[in-house]
């Protein structure tokens, strides 16, 4: 895992494409949300943005 995070560090430094770090964090945020939310007293509140 931490070669995969090591790797796109070295291609976002390679490429120059620093923009790419808050959309990668906003996806993997949002990830975590609808993971933990999905089972809980949250899913009803989730239901009308999806």
């Amino acid at each position: 895992m931490w070669q995969l995070f090591r790797e796109f560090l070295l291609f976002l430094k390679q490429e120059k494409k620093w923009w790419l770090i808050p959309l990668v964090g906003l996806l993997l945020i949002l990830g975590a949300i609808i993971g933990f939310s999905s089972g809980s007293v949250l899913a009803p509140l989730m239901y009308p943005f999806m």
